[in-house]
């Protein structure tokens, strides 16, 4: 076995300084997160899957009932006449990791897909929903989002280093 001391007060000093920021990366996760909802976001605008594969075009039955109710129709998937969905996206962060997505209703139904009938009826026997939706994922780190996040890493790490306490 080989035991190596050392004794640089430089490289201690930026040891000590990594090991104290490394217990709370909140400042690194809240960047990581202001990331994840711009490429998010992104995608909405480009209609694509974190794998960048082209969302499902709205069904015509979709469009339709915007038509009827009056609403403004907005031929783009995901994008409801109010498009919440596609601007209510939120993360959290804790020390060490970062949580982002869409508390709305609708969210999980938008990304997963849902089979028409999936969640029962309604008070007037109509199926919920009403017909198929298919999955259209919005959430999700692409191959750009990694390189991102691990440059995001990476400058903060160095900055941390460097940093004068």
């Amino acid at each position: 076995m080989v035991s190596i001391k050392i004794n640089e007060d430089e490289i201690t000093a930026v040891l000590d300084r990594l090991a104290r920021h490394l217990t709370d990366m909140t400042p690194v996760m809240s960047e990581v997160g202001e990331l994840l909802i711009d490429s998010t976001k992104q995608r909405f605008i480009k209609g694509v899957s974190p794998e960048g594969q082209t969302w499902a075009p709205k069904s015509q039955t979709t469009l339709d009932a915007y038509a009827a109710r009056g609403d403004r129709v907005d031929f783009r998937p995901l994008f409801g006449p109010t498009k919440r969905l596609s601007s209510e996206i939120n993360y959290q962060t804790t020390e060490s990791r970062v949580e982002w997505g869409s508390n709305l209703i609708q969210a999980a139904v938008m990304h997963f897909g849902a089979g028409k009938g999936e969640f029962g009826t309604g008070a007037n026997g109509q199926a919920l929903p009403w017909g198929n939706i298919p999955a259209r994922p919005f959430i999700g780190i692409s191959d750009e989002d990694r390189g991102n996040i691990k440059a995001t890493v990476y400058e903060w790490l160095e900055q941390v280093s460097k940093a004068k306490d």
